[in-house]
């Protein structure tokens, strides 16, 4: 596994009741978008604050040690393996 794959494994295992709520509005998100948004939007903010605390968390040693170009690759593997969970996690916000 690798370390990103472990970051969002450990992100969804410590936060599992609150990432389990927000996968269901994500399946009712997805069939009726205006009707859930302003709730997908308010429930997203606070799924982004935990995703944003791991990916800084995976990345900021990388970064510290002078291997940047290597932390901007660890961050897109790691938005990866969020899009493939929440592929409407972009949506997050939209008015």
């Amino acid at each position: 596994m690798t370390k990103s794959q472990q970051y969002f494994q450990d992100m969804l295992e410590y936060n599992k009741k609150i990432f389990d709520e927000f996968k269901k509005l994500h399946e009712k998100y997805e069939n009726a978008p205006e009707k859930f948004q302003d709730e997908f939007n308010e429930k997203g903010e606070e799924i982004l604050r935990i995703i944003r605390k791991y990916e800084n968390l995976l990345c900021s040693s990388s970064e510290n040690s002078g291997f940047g170009k290597y932390s901007s690759n660890l961050a897109d593997k790691f938005w990866e393996q969020i899009r493939k969970y929440f592929p409407k996690i972009d949506f997050i916000g939209v008015k």
